[in-house]
């Protein structure tokens, strides 16, 4: 168990996120034990597994992974999933989620703190290093479990089985926290993960943890 656990003994199951949403790593952090399942079945309805909205200088901003299926693969082998999915290379993608970042966050306190560690993830060659949908979404999001002190996943279920794949999770939590463009935009709720690091730094995990215990 860590400081956030609200229900010990418990496994949340969660569907894949890319840059998950703060309500998303809340879930995680009030239970015991999570695990992130790549292995449900993939549906192209399901968009925020390859997107994230951060808080761009006009506002709220989605951005979008692209992905490709695997091009030898044949109905025998069963319903397609999303840990069957590919990151594409269409447009460099990763140029313009890099230079977002930097514009959306550049002038926030903790944002050259941090942006090294999840680079290899929005550079050139990432392709190479993440081939795969679950490859680099379990790359961003250990980097982010590592900065808030959460445990990473379990191998296997255990305890209670709480399934939250099939739900987006929300956080009930009216407490704003310090966004750099507040003064003009007011606070923008609902974001990545990122937005909360990039603006609060370590204080995050004091933030997470008021929200989960509100």
């Amino acid at each position: 168990m860590t400081p956030y656990t609200l229900h010990p003994g418990t496994t949340l199951l969660l569907a894949p996120r890319y840059w998950g949403s703060i309500a998303w790593y809340a879930a995680m952090a009030a239970h015991e034990n999570v695990i992130v399942d790549y292995r449900t079945r993939h549906d192209k309805r399901l968009k925020l597994t390859h997107r994230t909205t951060l808080a761009d200088v006009n506002g709220p901003l989605s951005l979008t992974m692209p992905l490709s299926r695997p091009a030898d693969r044949d109905r025998s082998q069963g319903p397609l999933r999303w840990s069957d999915m590919l990151v594409s290379p269409h447009d460099e993608w990763w140029n313009i989620h890099r230079v977002t970042l930097e514009s959306a966050y550049g002038r926030t306190p903790f944002f050259e703190f941090y942006i090294d560690r999840f680079l290899p993830a929005l550079t050139a060659g990432v392709i190479d290093r993440f081939p795969t949908l679950e490859a680099i979404d379990t790359f961003i999001d250990h980097r982010v479990r590592e900065i808030l002190g959460l445990p990473l996943d379990v191998g296997t279920p255990t305890g209670e089985i709480i399934d939250l794949r099939d739900t987006e999770p929300t956080l009930d939590f009216s407490e704003p926290y310090y966004q750099v463009r507040s003064s003009r935009l007011g606070f923008i709720p609902g974001l990545s993960i990122m937005d909360l690091l990039f603006n609060m730094g370590p204080e995050s995990a004091l933030w997470l943890r008021r929200a989960i215990n509100k």
